[in-house]
């Protein structure tokens, strides 16, 4: 039995045979993989692959009837176990496919269960060929060896029942799922498995291998079903029960280690792979408790009470150390506080990178520069005498390296807002005041091993992935209140507290690995804080602290910061802070003592300093650095990277961030970037030019990047000035010089369709006025390529060639040739009939876009344009335009939109013709079944939007046809319902577009279209979902309006109803919206998307003009001849009311004054 056990742990130090050196079954083996018959062989045979040659063929000689079986089994089996193939040989073993699956197979057939030495030895020489071996098992050895272990373990003593589990777990290891029967008797109540892994089990070593025997059974080997989940939930189980018992009395500790490293093995294989499916809870409050709890396994002075369970709550709430004993404190430098910082200032001193500033000293406040020296300082020392072999780990260590791994399990299981209860409990949010609580800082900062302190930054880095959302309410700009500390306060404590902690493991770090992981730790937290909501300094501090770090000597660490200055200028761009940091001069952004910015100092010092501003035209110092990356020749090289001769660029992973930084920082900095466009240019084109595809890729992004920046300062909404942008005759300069070098090459780069479709996107991000001055040739290239590349079958390609076209027909310079729109009509029409869904968006995307450029022609040319234009293409666009309305809502929401333009662009010679009916009511009706539908918002925005745009055409037969009816009261009920108040307004503007009376109808239609109205009104602020109400004061506004239109167009038979509804409660509170609606100057708390939705066809109208409008619809009310006298007496009542109103608004203005 005790050679069973040393062949799973080495540390046992114990084995049958002297000259064989077992290996440990872990969770890192890689899994049995059957090496192919055709893989290289070796020119001749080593001694060991020539002895193990002539046992295996003697074994599978051997028959049951032999009188000698016995002693030659034995022979065999020991020389077998005796010969160690991996330190034999110095190349891997490589034995033929035919002689491996035999021996184990055969073997168990001769073996009989009442000799149970005999039965030892297979189990060992099972284990040993599995394991060390690496021989192939297909499934018919699977299920001879695990029937034949079964067996065994039912009727062998229990003293063989060590080395029968030993190979049961090495034959099982990875295929728990294709062994149902055997995992069924083991796995149940009364299983031997069960009752061997129990807490309870007194024998150590049995229980260890039951427990490393079921790890087993639970992984999965990818392409491989997993396990059933009611056997995971038994395993699961056992493993945390096994976690949170106590180490049992006279237990040697290296042996308890091994059973919770067995237990932690199976808790990450039942976690990995899949959602958390274990319960909620106090179920995954036990686990989290005990992960932290061996987290900190074996760190010296650790006095701890350990909950059983962990319970979210938004505070720390159980690490109360316990009153340490005088000879073992927590850290020999907690005694003595004052002898730590004497220390640590000289270490300071002598190492470069991390000596103090005064910056950072002035920040500290009633000992937090303490508690920086003390665990900046501490670990350094210990560190560098770590042991880096993962290997020669000592187990304590293994133990935390372990948990953190099944840590890492859980946080990608389980769901992200499930775990943001249990924030406090491993990531601090004081750094001082009582004694440090134990989180991953802790172990980041403190413990002696790189492995381990690696681990614990991924699980930081996991937990911080994602959790933007959370962290959106952190603030801190406010004064902190006394009385109790606000949630978003202690959010923004922890994320200075991260941002404090990862600093100091920056600067005291020595391993290269543990290093980058650090920084990309960093780069979560950064791309994930809400810095826009806290007080500034934390990215100037970090933007100088990893400057030198850009010409680290390890390329990972190097492609790593870059990554953070990435993330950095990401964050919430543009930032004030990050802005000031992109204009230091270079000698300042480098790190110099002498022109370090603090957080407290003013932002401009450095400018103050140096007497004079930074010159505007000048490139930030990220920008230059980037591009000199991907440019210049290493500064540094190795010897193996100048073996070629010459100098050598840097390592394509680099160059790919600095692409990538420098695409992020034209995005969200392009005002400071701009003054770069020669170097910009230049740089794309030499990239676009190398072979390497990847290169090729990032540089085609960082032009469509660039000249996005350029369309944008056109934009007449951004107001941005004309001597602040670039001109139109440099910009033309540029593309000219981008469309005359490689970039044509890699849109007909069939080989990388993906570079093809960037290419797409570059050629999309041109500003139409300068493509209107580039030469004929020139657009023409463009043109073609794009109508070409629509034909490739890689979607892609197809995908990003339409978009392209659909911003091509917007150009003032295009959108007026028949025959270019014709063809791209043609285009998009086929388009929208591909089997990829991707395509068929972009396809309905540029539809929406051809149709606005057919209602701009229309405004704009006059009927002209409308005859010039095939009535037959048309009917295809609406047939079409129908179809895409009932695909899924990616292609729904611009299928709509273009239904809207294509039934406010009809004439009225081409609806009465027999072939447009039929569509024509169909795209109505398709319209009217969105707005009623339980699509996304988005789509019925657009449907809403879509119908007011189609009532713009007054020759649609709003008052005769069928339809109509079902389209004013699909509006009238989404105005009330609908939860969505964006959805409410795009109803309510278009229920005010008919400009004739006629067009709503009889009475009945023109009063529902009424109580509909007055109904949402009074409802505006009775919203579902608070972010709803940042859009109440633009509904009151739309629909005050849409009131006073029907007011406008209303006659003699609606003066009963009306005056009805003006004379009760629900006409006092109308009469307050319009009155509030007549003084106000602009639409109170409107947004940038309402304001998309007024300038897409809404009217903007001043207090003036309102004031006119109801003066006209007074004198009209009173011009009305009443037949009879009770009509007069209801026309009289609104009337009365329309002047009040005007009376009311009369004396504002006077009071107010010019």
């Amino acid at each position: 039995m005790s050679a069973s056990v040393g062949a799973v742990a080495p540390a046992f130090s114990r084995s049958v045979v002297s000259s064989f050196t077992s290996m440990a079954l872990s969770a890192e083996a890689p899994p049995f993989h059957p090496r192919g018959v055709d893989a290289p062989q070796p020119d001749s045979l080593s001694e060991a692959e020539k002895q193990f040659s002539r046992c295996a063929a003697k074994l599978r000689s051997l028959r049951e009837d032999s009188g000698q079986l016995r002693e030659e089994l034995n022979q065999l089996f020991d020389q077998l176990l005796s010969e160690n193939y991996n330190r034999s040989c110095e190349l891997p073993i490589t034995i033929r496919p035919e002689v491996t699956p035999c021996p184990p197979a055969h073997a168990s057939g001769l073996v009989p269960l009442n000799q149970e030495h005999l039965v030892v030895k297979f189990c060992q020489l099972v284990h040993h060929l599995l394991n060390q071996l690496k021989v192939i098992m297909d499934e018919q050895t699977l299920d001879v060896l695990v029937n034949y272990t079964a067996n065994a373990m039912k009727q062998c003593s229990t003293w063989t029942h060590s080395d029968v589990l030993l190979a049961l777990s090495t034959v099982v290891y990875g295929n728990g799922s294709q062994c149902h029967q055997l995992i069924s008797d083991l796995l149940c109540d009364d299983g031997v498995i069960m009752q061997y892994s129990s807490p309870s089990q007194p024998n150590i070593e049995l229980r260890h291998v039951a427990l490393t025997c079921m790890a087993n059974i639970c992984l999965r080997i990818p392409g491989q079903p997993p396990l059933d989940d009611q056997y995971r939930g038994v395993c699961f189980q056992l493993f945390l029960k096994t976690l949170h018992s106590p180490k049992p009395p006279n237990t040697d500790d290296l042996f308890y280690c091994m059973v919770v490293q067995a237990a932690l093995k199976g808790l990450q294989f039942c976690l990995s792979g899949g959602k958390w499916k274990f319960g909620a809870g106090e179920e995954l409050g036990s686990v989290l408790a005990a992960l932290k709890r061996l987290m900190f396994q074996g760190a010296p002075g650790l006095s701890v009470e350990w909950p059983a369970v962990l319970y979210p709550a938004p505070l720390s709430q159980y690490e109360a150390l316990s009153p340490p004993k005088p000879a073992e404190p927590l850290k020999t430098s907690d005694t003595s506080v004052e002898t730590g910082k004497a220390s640590g200032k000289k270490k300071r001193k002598s190492k470069g990178k991390g000596k103090k500033t005064q910056t950072e000293e002035s920040r500290a406040e009633d000992g937090e520069e303490e508690e920086k020296e003390e665990v900046s300082e501490l670990p350094r020392g210990r560190r560098n005498g770590g042991r880096d072999d993962g290997e020669a780990l000592p187990k304590p260590c293994r133990v935390r390296q372990l948990a953190l791994h099944c840590m890492l399990a859980v946080v990608k299981s389980v769901e992200k807002r499930s775990l943001y209860g249990y924030w406090s409990s491993f990531i601090p949010d004081s750094p001082a005041g009582g004694p440090p609580s134990l989180t991953l800082l802790t172990i980041i900062l403190k413990d002696s091993s790189p492995k381990v302190r690696l681990c614990a930054l991924q699980v930081l880095s996991a937990i911080l992935d994602g959790s933007r959302h959370f962290l959106a309410a952190a603030e801190d700009t406010a004064s902190p209140r006394t009385s109790y500390t606000p949630f978003s306060f202690l959010l923004a404590a922890a994320i200075r507290e991260l941002h404090r902690g990862l600093s100091l493991a920056l600067l005291a770090e020595t391993s290269s690995q543990t290093l980058t992981q650090v920084i990309k730790c960093l780069a979560f937290l950064v791309a994930n804080a809400p810095y826009h909501r806290l007080r500034p300094g934390l990215l100037s501090l970090l933007w100088k602290q990893i400057r030198p770090y850009v010409r680290h000597r390890d390329v990972t660490v190097r492609g790593a910061v870059l990554r953070l200055y990435g993330a950095i200028v990401t964050a919430q761009a543009p930032l004030p802070e990050v802005q000031l940091l992109l204009q230091q001069p270079e000698s300042l952004s480098s790190g110099s003592s002498s022109g370090i910015v603090t957080p407290q100092e003013p932002a401009l010092s450095w400018r103050n300093r140096n007497g004079a501003s930074s010159p505007e035209n000048s490139s930030p110092w990220l920008l230059k650095l980037c591009v000199s990356l991907v440019t210049h020749p290493r500064e540094e090289q190795s010897d193996s990277e100048g073996a070629g001769g010459g100098p050598a660029l840097e390592p394509s992973q680099v160059r790919l961030e600095a692409l990538q930084v420098l695409s992020h920082l034209v995005r969200g900095y392009f005002p400071l970037a701009q003054s770069s466009l020669n170097e910009i240019g230049q740089l794309s084109t030499r990239c676009l030019g190398e072979m390497d595809p990847s290169i090729q890729l990032h540089s085609a992004k960082l032009l469509e990047e660039f000249g996005a920046g350029i369309i944008q300062q056109y934009r007449a909404e951004n107001n941005v000035p004309e001597s602040s942008r670039i001109p139109v005759n440099q910009v033309v300069a540029f593309w000219s010089d981008v469309l005359s070098g490689p970039l044509n090459a890699a849109l007909q780069n069939e080989q990388h369709p993906t570079l093809q479709a960037s290419a797409c996107d570059t050629l999309a991000s041109i500003l139409p006025q300068a493509f209107a001055q580039l030469p004929d040739k020139t657009q023409l290239m463009c043109i073609t390529v794009l109508l070409g590349l629509t034909y490739v079958e890689n979607y892609l390609v197809k995908t990003a060639a339409v978009r392209a076209l659909g911003v091509y027909i917007l150009f003032p310079c295009l959108r007026e040739d028949v025959m270019f729109v014709a063809d791209t009509a043609n285009i998009i029409l086929a388009a929208l009939d591909d089997r990829f869904t991707n395509v068929r968006a972009k396809a309905a995307w540029s539809l929406g876009n051809l149709t606005d450029t057919l209602i701009i022609n229309m405004e704009n040319l006059g009927g002209d344009f409308q005859e010039e234009l095939s009535d037959m293409l048309l009917l295809k666009m609406l047939q079409a335009a129908n179809r895409a309305a009932a695909d899924r809502d990616k292609v729904k929401c611009n299928a709509v939109r273009a239904l809207g333009n294509l039934l406010h662009f009809l004439r009225q010679g081409q609806m009465t013709r027999s072939v447009f009916q039929r569509p024509l009511e169909d795209a109505v009706r398709a319209l009217v079944k969105t707005v009623q539908s339980e699509a996304t918002m988005k789509v019925r925005w657009n449907a809403c939007y879509a119908l007011g745009n189609a009532f713009r055409n007054s020759a649609l037969p709003l008052e005769t046809a069928p339809w109509s009816e079902d389209a004013f009261s699909a509006l009238c009920h989404v105005v009330t319902s609908c939860k969505n108040f964006k959805v409410r307004i795009k109803s309510a503007a278009a229920l005010a577009v008919p400009a004739q009376r006629s067009c709503y109808g009889d009475t009945k239609r023109f009063s529902c279209v009424w109580r509909s109205l007055a109904t949402a009104l009074e409802n505006s602020e009775d919203a579902v979902n608070f972010l709803e109400y940042r859009y109440s004061a633009c509904l009151r506004h739309t629909l005050s309006g849409a009131l006073l239109h029907l007011l406008s167009l209303s006659e003699l038979q609606d003066m009963p109803g009306l005056s009805a509804a003006l004379a009760g409660e629900e006409g006092r509170g109308v009469r307050e919206h319009l009155i509030k609606y007549l003084t106000v100057e602009e639409e109170e708390g409107k947004t940038d998307e309402a304001g998309e939705e007024r300038n897409s066809g809404e009217e903007n109208n001043g207090p003036q003009q309102r004031r006119v409008q109801l003066q006209q619809t007074v004198v009209r009310l009173k011009s009305l001849k009443a037949e009879e006298e009770g009509g007069a007496e209801e026309k009289e009542a609104v009337v009365r009311f329309l002047e009040d109103l005007l009376r009311i608004f009369t004396s504002y203005v006077l009071k107010k004054g010019p």
